[in-house]
């Protein structure tokens, strides 16, 4: 693993702390905060919320990936959603911006536009084209473990092969190690078993020899073991936010940037 990565100039280094990155959706529909923030002044405000609460990146996401989410949106809606609050922000704060989506149109306009991460939740595979657009515009991804069904044969060897089938086309399009990041996919193509499972062996992505990104705020895993409503579920992303880091997680992905803030700044002063 490389030792550290840049973005809107400013560097992490790896292992130094960990890293908070703030959701920010402007979808109508997200399973957290759908419709909150698809204003543009609602998503500057919040964006500056986080950003004074100690968020190190903001991620804009246009289309939602709940479970039962709408039908599909398109990458020109997606567009229309995401960019004006791109070049919004990149203006007026000084974070850097990563992209949620899958879409290399969307991808490729939204860095174009002052964004400077994509975050993938198909890991390269859903777009055959987003691996070259990484590439070319030479930008840190996230790529991130997803799958069409909840069927393995054993779930961290196959999640830890699926992942290498995804370096192996960052590599073939030319996407550099270093600008690599990897997220097991928590809630994605996952049983609830199978997500707390995932947790306990977080670690083992260490093997693949990249930073390891953990989005599991507010998920359903979460709200299943508690009971709980998902705008109830702050205390379980807490304590998954502290396991993540002793499992030696880089960055955890929040909507509660203070409190994940805090959380993380406790664990790394005892773990790190």
């Amino acid at each position: 693993m490389k030792n550290s990565i840049t973005m809107a100039g400013k560097t992490w280094e790896w292992g130094s702390k960990t890293f908070i990155m703030g959701i920010l959706n402007v979808t109508p529909d997200s399973f957290s905060d759908g419709g909150r923030f698809s204003d543009i002044e609602a998503a500057l405000a919040q964006a500056t919320r986080m950003k004074d609460e100690g968020a190190d990146i903001i991620d804009i996401g246009g289309e939602s990936t709940r479970p039962g989410a709408n039908d599909i949106v398109t990458a020109d809606e997606e567009l229309r959603r995401i960019l004006p609050v791109i070049q919004r922000l990149s203006k007026d704060i000084e974070i850097p911006i990563s992209v949620d989506t899958y879409k290399a149109k969307t991808a490729r306009l939204a860095i174009e536009a002052g964004a400077h991460m994509i975050n993938d939740i198909w890991g390269l595979k859903k777009d055959p084209e987003m691996a070259e657009v990484v590439a070319s515009l030479k930008v840190p991804v996230c790529i991130m473990h997803n799958r069409e069904t909840t069927v393995y044969t054993n779930l961290m060897k196959d999640i830890l092969l699926d992942l290498e089938q995804s370096l192996e086309i960052a590599a073939r399009a030319g996407v550099k190690e270093e600008q690599i990041i990897l997220d097991p996919g928590i809630g994605f193509a996952k049983t609830w078993e199978q997500n707390l499972l995932v947790m306990k062996n977080l670690e083992m992505l260490k093997k693949l020899g990249f930073p390891i990104l953990l989005g599991a705020s507010r998920k359903s895993f979460i709200g299943k073991t508690l009971g709980l409503e998902v705008q109830d579920r702050l205390e379980g992303t807490l304590a998954v936010t502290s396991i993540g880091i002793t499992k030696k997680v880089d960055i955890v992905r929040v909507h509660d940037v203070l409190e994940n803030v805090r959380v993380a700044r406790m664990t790394d002063k005892i773990v790190r």
